[in-house]
């Protein structure tokens, strides 16, 4: 199929795309993880664990969450 067909069948609401789609070797790139030890004051720690609290998320979340808001991303 073509993606221009693809396009249209999309455009035109069509139920189910997914069938057109082959899902074997899907792949997100840039995602492998790696651990990092940080040392930070406790108060930071404590603050970031209300904050954490506060917004419903995990410390780790959080953090990856606000990193990702300040590094910008050179693809």
């Amino acid at each position: 199929m073509k993606a221009t067909e693809f396009d249209q069948l999309f455009d035109d609401n069509e139920d189910d795309i997914m069938e057109h789609l082959d899902l074997k070797n899907v792949c997100r790139p840039n995602l492998e993880q790696r651990n990092l030890s940080l040392e930070i004051p406790l108060w930071m720690l404590e603050s970031l664990d209300k904050e954490a609290v506060r917004v419903g998320e995990t410390r780790q979340s959080l953090v990856k969450l606000w990193l990702s808001d300040k590094l910008v991303v050179h693809a």
